[in-house]
């Protein structure tokens, strides 16, 4: 689909939102987003890095289509996981599992332990690549906070090594995972905030109002209080 945007310009919210629905890999449909309302608000980490979060999706997020990337919330085996990720597969095609399938495991149906990170393409995405994740499941792992940590970390690491300067960011863990919202976005935008100077801009897109209202509010207490 022709987005009407030259390379190097970011998919603007209206033309990010034209489209009908999503299915899971089990057929289940996926909410429709057309009435979404895009909210973007733009920050600064430094004078080379800016900070934008944006309320969308993210599967439809681009910059320049080769130094880009999004980031996917994933479980161990890398077999979609939440919302999401079913919506990064369902946009990128079927190659995107099939890249994931590749990626060694580390251990028996672990490609990914939590807190780790991947890297493949992003086939039909509008991205060049995708950073695959493994964010903590909030009442189940010891030391969520460590491993939700490390996850943003090592995705900005892994992106850094590919050359990425343009990278976006769901809200990890606070889906199914059940992370509260406004710790996970202290973790979030303070860990970014500390490993993201190599970066041109780091994006948060945000599926919902209230995320990202939270995301919004505690970026401003962190980086203007």
């Amino acid at each position: 689909m022709n987005l009407g945007r030259q390379p190097g310009q970011a998919a603007t919210p209206r033309q990010a939102a034209t489209y009908d629905s999503r299915y899971d890999g089990n057929g289940i449909k996926l909410a429709k987003l057309l009435s979404m309302t895009f909210k973007v608000q733009t920050l600064s980490f430094s004078t080379k890095t800016s900070l934008k979060i944006s309320k969308g999706d993210i599967s439809r997020w681009c910059v320049d289509r080769s130094s880009d990337a999004i980031v996917s919330p994933t479980n161990e085996i890398l077999l979609l996981g939440g919302f999401t990720a079913a919506a990064i597969h369902e946009a990128a095609g079927p190659d995107l599992q099939k890249a994931c399938y590749q990626i060694p495991e580390a251990q028996p149906r672990v490609r990914c332990p939590p807190g780790e990170a991947r890297i493949t393409p992003g086939f039909k995405l509008p991205v060049s690549h995708v950073i695959h994740t493994v964010g903590p499941v909030f009442n189940f792992h010891c030391n969520p906070e460590d491993i939700l940590r490390s996850a943003y970390k090592n995705c900005l690491s892994v992106g850094k090594a590919n050359n990425i300067q343009y990278i976006a960011f769901p809200a990890i863990s606070c889906g199914v995972s059940q992370y509260p919202p406004d710790e996970a976005a202290t973790i979030a935008i303070s860990t970014v905030k500390e490993f993201a100077n190599d970066f041109k801009e780091v994006h948060f897109i945000l599926f919902t109002d209230d995320i990202y209202n939270v995301w919004l509010k505690k970026a401003k207490e962190l980086l203007q209080g």
